[in-house]
This record gives structure tokens, sequence and C-alpha cells, in this order.
């Protein structure tokens, strides 16, 4: 039987979820199963709420889907390799395309951080969170992200926990093979930051501050310079194929003792 139902629609609910319970529905959510889905009374759906794991659940309402009722469940709650995503906030449509495609990889954190040459100084939390939601429910993913608020780069530099892995992925590092050297990484891992700077780049005070960070590898991304939202993607598929759940002993792997 294959893990995921990819034909059932999957929607966010931020309620308990346990069988039998009755789970009222928000307008927009209504909106989206009765007219955009054409669902209605009868029909099943798959929930979750990043607590509980994912829930079977019918549609019930009279005139229009105005409530669910949970089944039975169909994965338990997993967890996400600890992972955080440390990236220089960008431009709209990018920073959506860039949240979902985060998603997707598999960080358990958004952490945006302001360097001199970041474009962009204010950031749309709810919509960074309605993105990690979306994406969430299109993967089929049942965990969802955490967005933290942004905050300049010294400051998140000042207070990370020493003991985390911090990959720097710097445009300005030598080009060499950025997974043999993930793969080098010894000793057990309490948690790894991935960071991307802006697309300008880092200032050379901010390369000198992050270099003096204990427990950093400062990675090239390969002879071309990415866009912020490509290096992202890069980066992540690097890390987790080498040290998080798309290896056989990565982060996240219940059965790893880290």
């Amino acid at each position: 039987m294959p893990e995921f139902d990819f034909h059932a629609p999957r929607l966010f609910v931020d309620a308990s979820l346990g069988g039998g319970q009755t789970v009222p529905l928000e307008r927009n959510q209504s909106n989206y199963l009765g007219n955009v889905l054409r669902l209605s009374a009868g029909d099943t759906i798959l929930v979750f709420n990043g607590r509980d794991g994912e829930w079977q659940a019918e549609i019930a309402g009279r005139k229009r889907p105005d409530s669910l009722m949970v089944k039975a469940q169909t994965r338990p709650q997993d967890r996400l390799p600890d992972i955080a995503y440390v990236f220089a906030p960008l431009k709209h449509a990018r920073l959506d395309y860039m949240v979902q495609k985060v998603v997707e990889m598999g960080a358990a954190r958004l952490q945006p951080v302001l360097t001199r040459f970041t474009q962009v100084s204010r950031v749309n939390g709810e919509r960074m969170r309605a993105n990690v939601i979306e994406a969430a429910e299109q993967c089929g993913i049942i965990s969802l992200a955490e967005v933290a608020d942004p905050m300049p780069l010294d400051r998140f530099l000042g207070q990370r926990e020493a003991k985390r892995l911090l990959v720097f992925c710097d445009e300005a590092a030598e080009v060499a093979d950025p997974l043999q050297a993930l793969q080098k990484v010894e000793g057990a891992l309490e948690g790894i930051d991935v960071l991307i700077g802006p697309e300008g780049g880092f200032a050379e005070e901010e390369r000198a501050l992050l270099l003096r960070q204990p427990n950093i590898l400062r990675l090239s991304l390969g002879p071309r310079i990415l866009r912020a939202d490509t290096a992202g993607v890069a980066a992540l598929a690097l890390v987790q194929a080498a040290l998080g759940d798309w290896a056989k002993a990565g982060l996240g792997n219940p059965a790893v003792s880290r």
C-alpha cells in the first residue's frame, strides 16, 4: 500500500484531530471545498494539523460544506529533520516560491535575517505561513515548518546554539565538491542551520563575522552564481542528501541516535 494518497484533497485545520471528532470549517475552507473542488456532503478528504498526524474526514453540511467528521488516522505524526533555513528576504513573488520549495525540501524552520545588502526590509510573516500551509497541503507533508520573525544577521549569530552546524553558502568560497564536504562532517549533530545570503552577497565584515563562528562549514555551490531562491533549493538538496532525511542515517530519523 502506498504511503501517500495522491488523489484525495488535503486540508490543514487548526483544531485537534481524533476519531469521531467534528471540526467546523472556516468560510474560506468551505468555499474551497464546495466551489473550487466541487465537493459536497459525504465526500472524503485528508486533514492534518501538524500535531496529530493525518486523518480521513467526511464532509458534512446541507447547502455547503460546513464541518468535517473525522474518521480514521491514515498516518501518524512525523517530525521534520532539524534543519533551519536562514535567508535574506526576497521580493514577494520570489519569496513565495522560495518558501514553498524550502517546505518541500523538508526544512523545519524558516529564519529571515537582515544583512547590509538585503533588498527587502519588511517581511509578511502571515503570507509566509500561508505559503507553508499551502505547500504542505499539496505535497503530503504533515509537519509544518515554523516561521520566525526577521532579525539582523549579527543578532542571529549571537544567539544561535553553538553546537548546531552552520552551513555557510558563500559565493566567494573556493569551488570544491560540496557534497563530499558535507559527508565528511563528523560527530553527533544537534541541528543544522543553512545560511543563504542576499542577491548582492555578504559584506566583507559580515563574511568575517561568519567565518569566526564555531562549528561552521563554508560551502561553494558550484562554478556559477545562483539566484538566492535557486541557491536555497540547491543547498537544501545537498544537506538532505548528506546529513538529512534523504540519507539513511539522517536528522529526523527516529531510528537514529544522534
